[in-house]
């Protein structure tokens, strides 16, 4: 049979364990194409440091290039102990994925924390907090608050040094935002947590103010309100309690590290970034798993691919449309790991140890 839809995709490995755990997700959607008649095109390019060392930039022109020309992003990680004494500016992570972010218009992140009931082992939480598994949503805004905010500025006054950063949000940038995480909500159990700082920040009391407004067009969904403080404590106590957590920037930047931590295993979790709606159901994203380039095990085969195939069924869901192919690829994760395969992070005695390219395989045998 004829593919009958082509996508290009722009495929950024970048360093450390990328390239790795990148072949493994490529591999899966191969085999997932020829299931459900699609078509990829892989315009493979540099970033990060693997990109700074060729050219001298984390982000050179032409890989931007490729990006624009395709229907997504299907992004590695960056960064290494090799370019850490770059200067900051210069540095893969700041030099690479924020202009990305803000090229793009990548405006909404969504990060989920699913912890497997078979792998409620590895969470850090007691096994009567975590028994069963939990799956939450982040929605994250990622363009606006504190990291884009101006001015912006690391001066020296009257002897000592002074640094400034500005926190903006606009009224659209969190209605946009919030709408978001409505909808996916709408999707999954039908509850927002909006979290602010409402007590102290301005930048709180308009978030709660319009996230209140937003809500209002939704009345089949719940909504309730936390302080960034209390989340962060309600999510160590009873993660289970969660559907959608809903935050600015920064906050949606710690707590999602939180929820990943809890959940067992950076390896098994992917993220979405996107932006405004393309047509349809479809928009413009990037999609990379929630872990970093871990230099000191890449080369070795013992990274979990899984973050970054889970990544590849998020595009596409999300880029594509094609959802019953991104279910296909989830539901090849969940018995394969039903089946007792699992790499060295989230390994027990009594299951199978395998590498990254066993573990890859198992799953694309599994679509």
């Amino acid at each position: 049979m004829n593919p009958e839809k082509l996508f290009r995709i722009a495929v950024l490995a970048g360093d450390g364990i990328g390239p790795e755990v990148m072949a493994e997700a490529l591999a899966v959607l191969d085999v997932t194409a020829k299931k459900f008649s699609l078509a990829f095109d892989f315009d493979h390019q540099l970033v990060g440091g693997a990109a700074i060392d060729a050219t001298g930039k984390a982000l050179p022109a032409e890989t931007l290039a490729a990006c624009e020309s395709s229907a997504a992003i299907l992004f590695g990680s960056v960064g290494g102990p090799k370019w850490e004494s770059l200067p900051a500016s210069e540095q893969p992570e700041r030099a690479a994925l924020l202009p990305l972010r803000k090229h793009f218009g990548l405006f909404a992140n969504l990060r989920p924390a699913v912890c497997l009931p078979e792998l409620t082992h590895a969470s850090p939480l007691h096994p009567r907090i975590v028994e069963g598994g939990f799956d939450v949503l982040c929605v994250r805004e990622l363009t606006g608050g504190l990291y884009f905010g101006e001015p912006k500025s690391l001066t020296t006054q009257n002897g000592e040094q002074v640094a400034v950063d500005t926190m903006v949000y606009r009224e659209s940038e969190i209605r946009r935002i919030a709408k978001v995480a409505f909808e996916a909500a709408r999707r999954r159990s039908g509850r927002v947590t909006s979290v602010d700082k409402a007590n102290v920040l301005q930048n709180g009391v308009l978030w709660r103010r319009i996230v209140t407004e937003t809500a209002a067009d939704y009345p089949d969904v719940g909504i309730n309100h936390l302080y960034v403080d209390n989340a962060a404590m309600q999510l160590v106590k009873n993660p289970k309690a969660f559907d959608v957590l809903l935050a600015e920037n920064l906050f949606g930047d710690i707590l999602s590290d939180e929820m990943a931590m809890i959940s067992g295993s950076l390896g098994m979790l992917p993220s979405a970034s996107l932006g405004e709606s393309t047509g349809g159901l479809t928009r413009f994203g990037m999609y990379e798993p929630s872990g970093g380039s871990a230099p000191d095990i890449a080369g070795r085969g013992i990274a979990n691919p899984i973050a970054q195939i889970l990544s590849a069924a998020m595009l596409l869901r999300f880029s594509c449309g094609c959802t019953e192919a991104a279910n296909a690829i989830e539901n090849a994760v969940r018995s394969t790991i039903a089946s007792g395969l699992r790499t060295a992070d989230i390994h027990t005695p009594e299951t199978t140890l395998v590498g990254t390219a066993e573990m890859g395989k198992a799953i694309a045998n599994a679509i």
